[in-house]
């Protein structure tokens, strides 16, 4: 195909306004022209023609170069070839009209080979909002996604191209986001100030008056107070872009996901620890939570089931406490699963929260699907709350909600899973005992069936966990006394001589103890014959 290389003027007369061209006095001026390219490009399929043109070289020699490799990326794509020709074709014509930089051979190669745009102009944003408008999942999942990629991504990395995005991008862009926190922990405190400054001046006044009124108007100048990003939003954002990037490379549209290799802090989820006797004590001088991740003691379980027993949901707290399911599962269980005769029920959906909306869903994973087991206590409580609800269902009449949930509002309507929450907090702390969350129950309900040296797989399946790792390493709170079985069975497995010799002592000392006691009462019963016989 044609192509040629050509010196140009762009000098205009200035009366016309038009190009002097050839005519321009200055043209055999050794600096003064420019030099352009142009070169035929295979005509379009609707047999239209096009060509690649660019111009502003500063000599011939860098405008040849450039003619030379584009006639490179033509020859990339054979005769036989004709939607690679096309590729290529529409390629150039692209570069030329956006005035982009000719793309490099080998990679061009690369990308016509494995069937990847060869122009690769997609930003990381474009790519993010097609991604998430082919997401099939459920609203809250999409809402996730979506507060990640608005908040994070697209401000960060969202102008960068897709295919030349790398792992320093997005290094740099959770130290920024570190950045960010510090920031925001300072305006954070700062509000505070004022916020505390401004309790203490009194409301009567003039001067004072003038004072709150200049706080109040510096505090509408400040950011509202804000959460930091803490490391398991940033996980969950890596997360995002990971997935994301991996249906792209699925496309074909890259070959690399950054995200698989970026390095941030792990998140260190927070150990459960049980309420001990100490941990209370301290809890009540100092009103500090030991763990965000806090477990009853038997004892305290059963003070709150007993506190909560005429609680129009006492059975839900029982079914928590005792078989861990989860808030949602419990909400969104349906009388038709819940098999009392059989002591079971099948865990095969949850109410979920997007927001504060309430909408019905699936179990999250496979695992969630399960059934569970009932024993002859949590039947009678159940059993004892259908009854309760069938009344409920006469009283209300017509204005009765059939939504056939066990778990239900007084006119038998969904259970707001967040509203639960709220109603559970409330009444722990109506009971005095020390405070733990609603899911925290669930903790507990594990922590006892392992304490009840229960098979680590059943609870496992109990609970609805894809692997046992999961059940144990999150779940496994030993209760006080379960440890200190466990140290004095371990004790016991190793002889010491030391503590046979201490054990020998205390057996010799024991037995001289007890021959003195014996020599003591013998003497006293002496001296009683003595005196009786001198009184006879």
């Amino acid at each position: 195909m044609k192509g040629s290389t050509y010196r140009r003027c762009s000098c205009r007369d200035p009366k016309t306004g038009k190009e002097l061209g050839t005519s321009c006095p200055k043209r055999n001026s050794r600096n003064h022209c420019t030099y352009s390219i142009r070169q035929e490009l295979p005509f379009r399929e609707d047999g239209s023609r096009r060509s690649f043109a660019r111009g502003g070289y500063t000599n011939i020699k860098a405008a040849q170069a450039d003619l030379d490799h584009v006639r490179a990326l033509l020859g990339l794509a054979k005769a036989d070839d004709p939607e690679g020709i096309q590729l290529v074709a529409e390629m150039l014509a692209e570069v030329s009209g956006e005035k982009l930089p000719l793309p490099d051979v080998e990679e061009t190669r690369r990308r016509l080979k494995a069937g990847q745009d060869l122009v690769g102009s997609l930003t990381v944003a474009e790519w993010l909002d097609r991604w998430l408008a082919g997401k099939r999942i459920r609203k809250s999942g999409i809402s996730r996604y979506e507060t990640d990629i608005r908040v994070h991504l697209k401000p960060h990395i969202g102008h960068r191209r897709l295919d030349r995005l790398r792992v320093s991008h997005l290094s740099e862009m959770f130290t920024a986001i570190a950045d960010g926190n510090a920031e925001v922990l300072e305006q954070n405190a700062q509000r505070r100030a004022a916020v505390d400054e401004l309790a203490t001046i009194p409301w009567k006044g003039a001067e004072n008056r003038a004072r709150r009124k200049a706080l109040k108007v510096a505090l509408d100048a400040m950011p509202a107070f804000r959460r930091v990003t803490g490391p398991a939003t940033r996980q969950h954002v890596k997360a995002t872009l990971r997935a994301s990037l991996n249906d792209a490379i699925g496309q074909q549209i890259i070959t690399f996901n950054p995200a698989a290799h970026v390095e941030i802090d792990p998140v260190r989820k927070p150990k459960a620890l049980v309420w001990t006797d100490e941990r209370v004590a301290k809890w009540e001088q100092t009103g500090e939570k030991p763990s965000p991740v806090m477990v009853w003691t038997p004892e305290q379980t059963g003070a709150f089931l007993d506190f909560v027993a005429e609680d129009r949901l006492y059975a839900m707290w029982h079914l928590i406490a005792f078989r861990g399911l989860r808030r949602g599962e419990a909400c969104g269980q349906p009388w038709s699963e819940t098999n009392l005769d059989r002591h079971s029920l099948t865990v095969t959906g949850q109410l979920v929260q997007d927001g504060w909306e309430v909408e019905a869903s699936e179990p999250k994973t496979d695992s969630g699907f399960r059934v569970v087991a009932l024993d002859d206590d949590t039947v009678g409580v159940l059993e004892r709350h259908r009854k309760q609800q069938g009344a409920d269902r006469l009283e209300w009449g017509s204005a009765w909600v059939n939504t056939g949930l066990v778990f239900t509002q007084e006119d038998g309507s969904w259970l707001h899973p967040g509203k639960v929450t709220d109603l559970f907090e409330r009444l722990v702390a109506a009971s005095g005992l020390p405070p733990i969350r609603l899911h925290d129950l669930r903790h507990g309900a594990a922590t006892l069936m392992l304490a009840a040296d229960i098979d680590i797989k059943i609870v496992s399946d109990t609970l609805g966990h894809s692997d046992t790792r999961i059940t144990r390493d999150i779940y496994q709170s030993v209760l006080p006394h379960v440890g200190k079985s466990a140290a004095e069975a371990t004790a016991k497995l190793v002889p010491l001589q030391r503590k046979a010799e201490q054990e020998e002592q205390a057996r010799r000392a024991a037995m001289k103890a007890k021959q003195a006691e014996k020599a003591k009462a013998k003497g006293k019963k002496k001296g009683r014959a003595k005196k009786a016989a001198r009184k006879g």
